[in-house]
């Protein structure tokens, strides 16, 4: 696939398609997944820099915006609803369903944006300042709570471990789990996943746990925002090691480093990241993942 690529997802399920948003204008890192049931549903939005990518699944499905019901965010994080502002103006009678604790968000962004441009640094400039989201608009979720589609359903299951507001949404009937980022992050092309440990809310054990929720539903695929679906098989599994590993050495490196930015610069030198990422995200996104292992290590010790 390529940026701006809308594809049914056939070996999943007919009714699952996604796109390629094109997000941070590299491939293999954003997609926005779209169930076509009797009542069709986008699972999150992507950057609102690539909302016209979003209209063109719906297009590639024959769902018109009008038709669209359901917009189901992961999370409130930009990457992943920084698009739903547009959406909910271009699909009039699309209602947005999202964790509980972070719809004050979609209806007042201006935290979220403020928190957004301290969190990814320069990599600012990829996205759009996101709108506000009309309170009748939108529908709350906590664990357990479905959202009924008909012929379809997703079911939310909390996922605080990346945020407090996160959500997965397992999909019983696609034998599927759009996964946010609970699961990591998955190039198609060297068949990998990858840690995600962003400031400010990152905590290991957590973290931890939504892995084990995830293994726990028994799913034979796993839809990932970053990116595409991909079998389950020992995923899991790996990027349970893979995140204990990951912490274990950031906090390693911190003792050996007189600065925490010196501990930033030693992995963005130093991790092997995707060659279809472009050299400017991969840093980027190494840097922000050391900062949030960090964070996290700085908030354990003031626990202690």
């Amino acid at each position: 696939m390529a940026i701006g690529d809308a594809v049914r997802a056939r070996a999943v399920h007919d009714d699952c398609w996604y796109v390629d948003t094109g997000m941070y204008d590299v491939e293999e890192y954003g997609s926005v997944y779209l169930v076509d049931g009797d009542r069709p549903a986008l699972v999150d939005t992507g950057l609102g820099t690539n909302v016209e990518r979003v209209l063109d699944l719906l297009e590639a499905a024959g769902v018109a915006p009008e038709a669209l019901d359901v917009i189901a965010l992961t999370h409130v994080h930009l990457d992943h609803a920084g698009g739903a502002g547009p959406l909910v103006e271009a699909c009039p009678n699309a209602t947005v369903f999202v964790h509980e604790s972070g719809a004050r968000h979609l209806v007042d962004p201006a935290r979220l944006w403020a928190g957004t441009k301290q969190a990814v640094g320069d990599q600012i400039d990829y996205y759009t300042e996101p709108t506000p989201i009309p309170e009748s608009r939108i529908e709350t979720l906590t664990d357990g709570d479905a959202i009924d589609l008909g012929d379809h359903r997703l079911r939310a299951r909390h996922a605080p471990g990346h945020a407090p507001h996160q959500v997965v949404f397992d999909a019983p009937e696609l034998d599927a789990v759009f996964t946010a980022d609970a699961a990591g992050i998955y190039t198609p092309s060297t068949d990998e996943v990858h840690v995600t440990s962003p400031p400010p809310n990152f905590d290991l054990d957590g973290a931890l746990d939504d892995v084990a929720m995830l293994a726990d539903l028994d799913r034979t695929w796993l839809c990932y925002a970053h990116y595409g679906p991909a079998r389950t098989d020992a995923r899991l599994d790996e990027y349970a090691t893979a995140l204990e590993t990951w912490v274990e050495a950031v906090e390693t490196a911190r003792t050996d480093y007189a600065a925490d930015e010196a501990v930033v610069d030693h992995f963005v030198e130093t991790v092997e990241t995707p060659a279809v990422w472009s050299d400017h995200k991969a840093r980027a996104e190494v840097a922000m993942n050391v900062r949030g292992v960090l964070t996290y290590l700085d908030r354990r010790g003031e626990d202690a």
